[in-house]
Order: C-alpha cells, then structure tokens, then sequence
C-alpha cells in the first residue's frame, strides 16, 4: 500500500525513506538557536534584583551568567563529538528537555547555589543544542539552500540577544525574577516537539561504526577552556595574580591535551583537521572578529554615556540597533552566499567590518550619536555576512560523520572570541581613556579610549582578511593538486587497461 507523498518531502537518494518537510525541520533548529541566546542574554538584566532577593553580593550573584558560559563553553566539543558517535537527533532531543527542564528548575531555585547550578544544567542543554543544530543542517536542508539556513539560523541567534535584556526588562518588572526562567519552558517544549517530530531520524551507520569516546581528551580540554574562561571574566575588570595563575593553567592544560590527543587511540579532535586550510582559517577568522564584536558590547555603552551624556534608557536603545540589523540582514546574507559563493561573500563581510571599524577611529565626537549608530551599522551588516559565509564554508567543508564536531569547534571559536573580546577590549579602552573610572571621565578620554579600541579592532579585522585569502589562495592550489592526481590515476587505469 503506498503511502501519499507530499511536493515538500524529500527523499534520500539510495534509501526510499521519506524525511518530513525541511522547512519544519529547520524552523525546530531555529528555534534551538533562538533558545540558547535566549538564555544568554536574559539573565543579565536581573542580576541586581537576585542580588537583593538572595541578599547576596554582586560578585557572587554573577556566577549565575557565568555558570551559563562556562558549562557551554567548555563542554561543547565533547557533546558535538558524542552527537556524531551517538546520533545527533537523539543528543540534540535530550539537550532540548535538559534545557527546558532547567530553565523551570531555575525558575522555582529556592537559593542562589541551586540557582547556579541550574544554570550550569541549562548551559549544558544550551551547548549541545548548539553544537548539533548546526550540524543538523546539512541533513536536513538541500546543500544549495545551505547559506540561506545559516543566515535564518545567525538571524534566529541575533533575535535572542536583542530580545533577551528587553523581555527580561518587561518580566522582571510585571511578574518578578522567576518569570524570565519560566518563560523559556512553553518555547523549549515547543521546540522539542517540532524536533521530534519532524528532524530525520540517526541513520543506523552512526552507531554501527561507532568508535571509542575519549574521556580523557574531554575531561582536560574542558578544564583548559574553563581556567580560560575564569581568567578572563573574573576579577570585575582587573587583571591579578589569580587571573594570571589561571591562564597559565590554561596554557599547561593545552599541552597536556595535545599530548593526549597524540596517543588518544580515538581523539577527541584529530589534529590533522587543522591542516585542512577552509576549516582552520575559519575558526581563526571567526574568534578574532566576534573579539571585535564584542567590543561594540563593551565599550559602546561607555562612550554613549560618557561622551554624549546619555541616559541609561537611551543607551540602551542605541546598543539594540547592532542584533536588530544583525536580524533584519542574516536572511539576505545567506541567500547572498547561496548565489555568489561563500569565499567572496567572507571577504566581502570583512571589508564592510574593516570599513566600520576604521571609520569610528576618525569620528569627531562633534558628529553626534550619529557618528557612532552609522558606522555600528555598517559592522554589524559585515558580521552577519561574514557570520552566514564563514558557517557555510566550515560545514560545508566538514566530513557528514565530524559535523558535530566541527559545529561545537566553530562555536567554541565564536565563544573564545567573546571571552577575550570582553576582557581584551575593555583593557585597552580603559587603557585609551587613561583611566579605570569612567564616571570621573571626561568626554575626550573617552574618545581617545574608544577610538585605540577600535583602531586594534581594525588591524584584528586585517588580519582575519590576510587568513582568508591565504586559505583561499591554498584550497585552490590544493584543488589543483587533487586534480593533477586524479588525472594521473586515471592515465595510470588507461595505460594498464592498454596493455
């Protein structure tokens, strides 16, 4: 008895299995990626009101965003890798429920430890919701649609971090602290049916070839990236001697993983991964221009208020226009990289980055706000180019049984760039401005500091355009080798058959 097949689904070549509409699959995958910035972002707006409901200080009441960060950071390697060895629908389904069950759990948390340690349990689901749905997209959209996903999909992650300090805003106000916790339940359930119900099912090779996890590998690169991540955010700005001692764990963390992964019989990463020129030079690439992002986040509010006097209000107006652009471009930029092809698009994103950067080191602040919305305009644009073109030649590139691992490297990229971003950029601002009081500023201090910052964003941005046409200039010259061998082989095959 057949079964009626609809115009929308899709069959795969070789199999006869019917695979549900692609667009229900890929809106579940956006909706995965809304969720997890969702819960990035607005969390930050309630610091001061859990502060004051826990009675406990700033310092402490800042572990709940950075619980968050750490556990997705840190852990989004290991749950990518575990997606490609254990399936990736089957992971991405059990992050979805821990992400919904631990927002609730954050919701009623009676203490401020439970609270943190929900959080953690949210970052969790969080990193392997990332991680996998990325890597999902290649199974689930046609590859000529690929830039189109990635941009809905860097538009759906712009969404949740503007949307998240302002929904935050209008829960804390109306319905208390729990309510910005609760609101993520409805739309993780929802997101968790629409997955189970249409994203295609693990094929049955994944398990039957499975391989060995590597427990060790995780467990150190999860400790390097967590010491990392501790030395750059913690100290409330400064950098001391227990931010050193951090790094410096860090870096010994690194060597022993490298070690590790030499003798791993199944590694967590396979180091050769790095000599392929497309994938290295896209996570370099993406680390230092989310560095630069980030200092649009960090230095922005500063020098709005401390240069133009604006209000908290207003500034925070003024800050929501870079993800609104980010949102209203991510769409177009992909369907930009479909047609044109993601090597000119990635310069392209570059160029505009580099072009916004440069203009807000030569901005008089006699300009006005304007001088400053203007050129946030044009970095933001480039980034969501970039951001669509750069994903689309990273997964693209990657092997369909790394694609896991490969989404949680790229997103680990982007997260390292943040990191540093914060720490880095807000050190040279303050270095700029002469000064670790911005209140006691004047305006042209805070001009100068902004404008070093953004001068050294400037050259970051070079930088990522010398990768990219130096991985552009080697993926030609080895496309051209692969040829001549596969030119040779074949000579080769006609010569034994002639005689």
């Amino acid at each position: 008895m057949k079964s009626a097949m609809t115009p929308r689904d899709e069959v795969v070549a070789g199999r006869g299995e019917r695979l549900p509409s692609a667009g229900w699959a890929l809106a579940s995958l956006s909706l995965s990626m809304l969720l997890s910035s969702l819960g990035t972002s607005i969390a930050n707006v309630a610091l001061p009101t859990l502060a004051e409901a826990f009675s406990v200080s700033l310092q402490q009441v800042q572990w709940v965003v950075l619980a968050y960060l750490l556990a997705t950071t840190t852990l989004i390697i290991g749950v990518g890798r575990l997606g490609d060895l254990a399936g990736r629908r089957r992971l991405l389904l059990a992050g979805m429920g821990l992400f919904t069950l631990a927002s609730a759990l954050c919701g009623i948390a009676p203490t401020l430890w439970l609270l943190i340690a929900a959080r953690a349990a949210q970052g969790l689901g969080a990193a392997i919701m990332l991680a996998l749905t990325l890597a999902l997209v290649g199974e689930t959209v046609p590859q000529a649609r690929t830039g189109s996903a990635m941009g809905l999909l860097g538009t759906m992650s712009a969404v949740g971090t503007a949307l998240g300090p302002s929904l935050g805003g209008v829960l804390l106000a109306r319905s208390g602290w729990p309510a910005i916790f609760f609101v993520m339940v409805p739309l993780g359930v929802l997101t968790l049916l629409l997955a189970h119900r249409f994203l295609p099912a693990d094929r049955r090779g994944t398990q039957t070839k499975r391989v060995g996890f590597d427990y060790v590998g995780t467990l150190l690169l999860a400790l390097t990236l967590a010491a990392y991540a501790l030395a750059m955010t913690s100290g409330r700005g400064s950098f001391g001697l227990g931010n050193l001692a951090l790094l410096v764990t860090a870096v010994a963390g690194l060597g022993l993983f490298l070690l590790a992964e030499a003798k791993a019989a199944a590694p967590l990463i396979q180091l050769s991964l790095f000599r392929e020129p497309v994938l290295s030079a896209g996570f370099a690439m993406s680390a230092l221009v989310t560095t630069v992002v980030m200092a649009t986040l960090v230095v922005g509010p500063f020098y709005l208020s401390g240069a133009f006097g604006l209000d908290p209000t207003r500034v925070g107006l003024i800050m929501s226009v870079g993800p609104i652009v980010a949102a209203l471009t991510g769409v177009l930029a992909g369907r930009s990289v479909d047609r044109l092809g993601a090597q000119p698009m990635t310069i392209a994103g570059l160029i505009a980055m580099a072009v916004g950067s440069a203009t807000l080191t030569m901005m008089p602040t006699s300009v006005g706000v304007l001088g400053y919305v203007a050129p946030l305009v044009v970095i933001t644009a480039g980034y969501a180019l970039f951001q669509a073109a750069n994903t689309t030649a990273v997964m693209t590139q990657s092997q369909a049984d790394q694609r896991g691992l490969i989404s949680g490297l790229l997103t680990l990229s982007r997260n390292l760039g943040l990191i540093t971003g914060a720490s880095l950029m807000g050190t040279l601002f303050a270095l700029g401005a002469a000064t670790s009081d911005m209140s006691a500023t004047s305006p042209e201090a805070v001009a100068a500091g902004m404008r070093l910052t953004f001068a050294v964003a400037t050259a970051l941005i070079v930088v990522a355009l010398t990768i990219a046409s130096g991985s552009h200039v080697l993926a030609r010259r080895a496309a051209h080798v692969s040829r001549e061998q596969e030119n040779g082989r074949g000579q080769g095959e006609q010569a034994t058959e002639g005689t």
